[in-house]
């Protein structure tokens, strides 16, 4: 993290010092910076560590949101939206007229709406379970933490088995609603009759052990005070390290409507907003994304915000009412083609995503992917963008992207390399490992020959581990095994005989071990035992289509970055690695296990791999 910063106030300089060297800020980090009027410090802070999660990508989907009911059981003083049975302005929904708001182009409908007193659970789960038999591209993005304890208690089921009876019928993530502020004194005044924290963790911690992902909200701008707004983030903070099941922050500007609720100004400021997001990335450290919610916040202010630690606008939101029902100024539907203007405009890359956050399409040119593992740092951690910029995205997602024409050049997966290699300039540029690699490891509850005709669920960052591990079983071992995809995000690994993880997962559980999983294999050391050669994991190449003078500045960016990064391998990963565990000596250890130069040996392996799988059955 080579950002310079000069701070006009200097005691945010030691907050800058704990984050420049990896390690966590605390509750009254989080204080100091709310009090202090350095505004674009902390923003230029939140923006470098953003940098580093997410690149240049901000993300946004084509959703649809849907409130089937205001009808609603509570009365929760600072919502505008739910009303009782009977009242002139209630509304209820069939099943056919929520249909009716979907069409093909819709990748996420998000559902959350009043705690109906009436309906059965059937409906809920028919809803669901029509929505993806008429539009199976629709991920379900549905309940809150509240409406899920509510059908808890109205139909006797335990929270576990509410989720999985939903899941079974096609709910893949759920939204954060229903957190507001975790403080007790606020909840007394202001939502009296709605869960807590507790019950708000206890339904998240129990999705994401069922591989339910979720999102995670603060509603801010009431009556909470600075202490309060921060503590809120450590309590998700802290969820986050035992679960790792979140997959964005939405700090929410409370809209107070007709609520009756005064706050000390009608609205939240930009000023408020923008520092708001900006202390949130930098707290929540174990968050992969933070969202500027643009139909709170208006368009403008979101834009500002990708500057200052965002990487998500949300999406088209077509259908929302719970906030403008409360007064938000935002329109109410905002077409993919002006998202997509207002990320190019604050100089980013627009990366349409699905519902976790998988790259769909990318809307800019002079892009290069950047495989977000610890093993590529010494490529990107002085990377010169000049003209390009960086997606750092998994290496499956970036072999697709390439099929579609939407990635210029990146460290691509040996077997997206093969199949586009018409289209792919190989560059002398590699990951490639000398025997054992410790992140690309099988974890599993039987030996070799323990798995033949054994379900095996494989991490989908995958494209290249796959291969080899199927190599390995069907040349090495004369073993065949079913192979399932697994989803981005937390899973439930319970229904599998083993599983294989690659990347900083894989690094993480390597040293951490995975309950159930006695045995864990190296797939790098498997292959050099048997071949007596180095497994060659990704290679350098480019469009053949980019113009000559590009290319020629790309290769000189790329040798420029990997001389430095070899010469400091001692030092690049540290905060990268503490990330997923690893101490500075087992950092660097890790990367000094590589080549990351096309050399003979490598080229001789790469040849060997590709006889090998052209005489395995093809597999996705």
């Amino acid at each position: 993290m080579n950002t310079t910063i000069y701070f006009r106030d200097k005691n945010l300089i030691p907050i800058w010092d704990k984050i420049q060297n990896g390690k966590r800020i605390s509750l009254e980090d989080g204080l100091t910076m709310f009090a202090s009027q350095d505004l674009i410090s902390i923003g230029k802070m939140a923006n470098s560590v953003q940098q580093m999660k997410s690149g240049d990508a901000v993300y946004y989907v084509v959703n649809q949101k849907i409130e089937p009911t205001n009808i609603c059981v509570l009365s929760c003083k600072f919502c505008d939206f739910a009303v009782k049975q009977g009242a002139p302005e209630a509304y209820e929904m069939t099943i056919e007229e929520i249909l009716s708001k979907l069409n093909s182009d819709v990748h996420e409908v998000h559902i959350t709406g009043g705690l109906h007193p009436d309906w059965p659970w059937e409906y809920y789960l028919g809803m669901v379970r029509d929505i993806k038999q008429h539009f199976p591209q629709v991920d379900v993005k549905a309940f809150t933490a509240v409406e899920i304890d509510f059908f808890h208690k109205k139909f006797k089921m335990s929270i576990e088995e509410v989720l999985r009876q939903l899941y079974s019928v096609g709910l893949r993530t759920m939204p954060g609603g229903g957190a507001e502020v975790f403080s007790e004194r606020v909840r007394k005044l202001l939502f009296n009759q709605k869960i807590g924290a507790k019950t708000w963790f206890d339904v998240h911690q129990t999705a994401h052990r069922l591989g339910i992902p979720s999102n995670a909200t603060l509603l801010y701008g009431h009556i909470e005070t600075y202490e309060e707004r921060v503590m809120h983030m450590v309590k998700l903070r802290e969820a986050q390290d035992e679960t790792h099941g979140f997959l964005s922050f939405i700090p929410l500007a409370f809209q107070p409507g007709d609520t009756g609720i005064k706050p000390k100004n009608d609205f939240t400021s930009a000023i408020e907003d923008l520092k708001t997001i900006a202390i949130s990335r930098l707290m929540l450290d174990n968050f992969p994304h933070i969202k500027a919610y643009w139909v709170m916040l208006t368009e403008e202010v979101a834009s500002v915000a990708l500057n200052f630690g965002a990487d998500d606008m949300d999406g088209t939101v077509g259908g929302e009412k719970i906030a403008h029902d409360a007064g938000a100024i935002s329109p109410m539907t905002m077409a993919k083609d002006k998202l997509i203007k207002i990320i190019n405009d604050a100089g980013k890359i627009p990366v349409e995503r699905d519902v976790y956050y998988n790259a769909l399409n990318v809307n800019t040119e002079k892009v290069v992917g950047k495989i977000p593992y610890l093993n590529s740092v010494p490529f990107y951690e002085h990377f010169e963008q000049r003209q390009f910029k960086l997606l750092p995205i998994a290496p499956r997602r970036m072999g697709q992207l390439s099929i579609k024409g939407q990635i210029d050049a990146g460290l691509f997966s040996l077997m997206d390399y093969f199949s586009q290699q018409n289209e792919l300039q190989l560059m002398n540029y590699c990951i490639a490992t000398r025997d054992q690699v410790k992140s690309v490891m099988l974890f599993s509850k039987e030996g070799w020959q323990g798995l033949q005709g054994k379900k095996i669920g494989i991490i989908d960052d995958t494209a290249t581990s796959i291969r080899l591990l199927q190599v390995l079983l069907e040349k090495k071992y004369g073993v065949k095994a079913q192979f399932v995809r697994m989803h981005s995000g937390v899973n439930d690994y319970s229904p599998f005989d083993a599983v294989l993880l690659i990347g900083d997962q894989a690094l993480k559980a390597n040293k951490t071990g995975l309950t159930g999983y006695d045995l864990v294999f190296d797939l790098a050391k498997e292959w050099y035992d048997w071949k007596k050669l180095p497994f060659v994991f990704a290679v350098w190449a480019h469009k053949l289509s980019l113009p000559k003078e590009t290319a020629v500045e790309l290769h000189e960016i790329i040798q420029h970055s990997l001389e430095k990064g070899e010469n400091t391998l001692d030092t690049i990963g540290t905060i990268h690695g503490a990330s997923i565990l690893l101490t500075p000596s087992e950092t660097t250890e890790f990367l000094e296990g590589f080549n990351f130069r096309l050399g003979e040996r490598e080229k001789e392996a790469i040849t060997i791999f590709k006889k090998l799988i052209e005489e395995v059955e093809v597999i996705s």
